[in-house]
This record gives C-alpha cells, sequence and structure tokens, in this order.
C-alpha cells in the first residue's frame, strides 16, 4: 500500500508545532519546572486540571509511569470527556459558573500548592474560574493554552477574561483556532487536531524541567517507574509511603 500525503502532512504540522513550542516557550517551561520544584521542596502538593479532551494532558501527568508521584488530578464530575452520556454534556459543563469554585473548596489543595489547567481555548467559564479560584486560596497557577484564542474569539466568561489573563505561568501551545491542521478539496471541515499531541509534550517537558530543579538543588526527584518492568511495584509503593500526605489518587 503506498504511504499516505495526509497522514505525512498531519506529521509535518505536529512536528513544525512541537519545535515552535521548543524554541519559544523554553523559558516559561522552564519557569513552570521551578514552580513546581519550589513547591516539592516546600512541601507542598500539585494538581493537574483539564477539561474535555484538554484533560487527557492533565490525566497524562498523573499516576504516571516516569512521572512525578506528587501529581493529582483535579477532577470536576462530568466534565473529563466522553465519559459522559450525553458526551455534549461536558461541554455544557464547562461554561457553569461557580463549578470551580464548589470543586476547589471541596479539594485538598491550599495555599502553596500549584495548579496546572490545561484548556486549549481558555474561553470557557469552568477552566477561567477554576484558575481565578486558585489564585484567590494562595495557588500558584500555570495554565497551558493557546493563546491565539485570547485574540482571534470571545471570552465565555462574565469577566470576559481568558485562562492566560489569571496564570501565573502561561505556557502556549501555539495551536492555531479551530484546532485542525488539514484542509484538502472534497471535505468540507478541516481536521487533523494536534492540540493532544503538542499539549502533552508541554506537560512532559514542564516534568523534566521540574525534575532538573531538584536534582541541581539536591532533591531526588519523586518519579514513578512502570508496573510492567521488574521491581515497579515496589519502586511505587515505597514512593507512595514516602509522600503519602501529598497523594491524593490513592485515596
Amino acid at each position: 500500500m503506498s504511504e499516505s500525503k495526509l497522514a505525512g502532512q498531519f506529521f509535518d504540522a505536529a512536528i513544525g508545532l512541537l519545535e515552535r513550542v521548543r524554541d519559544e516557550e523554553s523559558g516559561n517551561i522552564a519557569a513552570a519546572g521551578a514552580a513546581i520544584a519550589d513547591t516539592v521542596v516546600a512541601g507542598g502538593r500539585l494538581f493537574a486540571f483539564g477539561a474535555g479532551h484538554s484533560s487527557l494532558a492533565a490525566q497524562d501527568v498523573v499516576y504516571r509511569a516516569g512521572g512525578l508521584a506528587l501529581m493529582n488530578l483535579m477532577v470536576v464530575p462530568g466534565a473529563l470527556g466522553v465519559d459522559v452520556m450525553p458526551a455534549t454534556l461536558g461541554s455544557a459543563l464547562e461554561r457553569v459558573d461557580g463549578l470551580a469554585g464548589a470543586v476547589l473548596d471541596s479539594s485538598p489543595a491550599t495555599a502553596g500548592d500549584v495548579l496546572v489547567v490545561v484548556s486549549l481555548s481558555g474561553r470557557n467559564a469552568l477552566p477561567v474560574e477554576m484558575a481565578m479560584n486558585a489564585r484567590a486560596l494562595g495557588l500558584k497557577v500555570i495554565g497551558v493554552t493557546s493563546v491565539a484564542y485570547a485574540t482571534g474569539t470571545r471570552s465565555r466568561h462574565s469577566s470576559g477574561g481568558f485562562l492566560r489573563d489569571h496564570c501565573d505561568i502561561v505556557l502556549d501551545s501555539k495551536i492555531s483556532i479551530g484546532d485542525a491542521e488539514l484542509d484538502v478539496d472534497g471535505i468540507e471541515a478541516p481536521f487533523g487536531p494536534a492540540s493532544t499531541v503538542v499539549t502533552s509534550a508541554i506537560m512532559q517537558a514542564m516534568t523534566a524541567a521540574a525534575a532538573e530543579q531538584l536534582l541541581e538543588r539536591g532533591v531526588e526527584p519523586p518519579m514513578l517507574r512502570s508496573g510492567n518492568v521488574d521491581g515497579g511495584h515496589e519502586w511505587n509503593g515505597r514512593v507512595m509511603t514516602q509522600y503519602a500526605d501529598r497523594i491524593f489518587y490513592r485515596h
């Protein structure tokens, strides 16, 4: 079978975006890694949040082989993605005012912790309020978003603001409005979304930067190992026991 031209074009587009993020966001990613390292050293906790498909990148750094054991998922019931029926309910919940505050108030997050908020558009009420309320509680907020949406769309939050407006550190995914890299004759809707590829890479690069910062400070980064390699479960058990008071996905 001959190679797919469109498949190749998608890979080229994704690689181009990854190279842009690597070159243009390196300072911000390093700053995010330093903020996470500061929190780990100070005894704080780490949280990640995303709604809809943005939740995929948040979930990718929680209880993850090769990831920081201290990263916890901030869960908004029904907003994680296509795990609810109908799937459109998740999109509707992203636009509900007050939901983020209720979730934060009942979570273990407190002043001095870090919250990473992932939202491609950064325009819906849920991620905007999650960042606003977290900062009001004294958390440091890292936003992972496409800044293009803040200049090319209108906010759906009552303040008129976007996620990027309520973060201590912003990591720009460079994804264009619409999240579709392929547009060809004969197919009316553009397709080939690259946001998951790029955003997940940002999250892993941020984790690597945090590990580097911890190492430079003489602190062993609390990383998890794969449970599918010999000794992995035993390693993870020791790490989870050591940091039990800062890990919430086991309770």
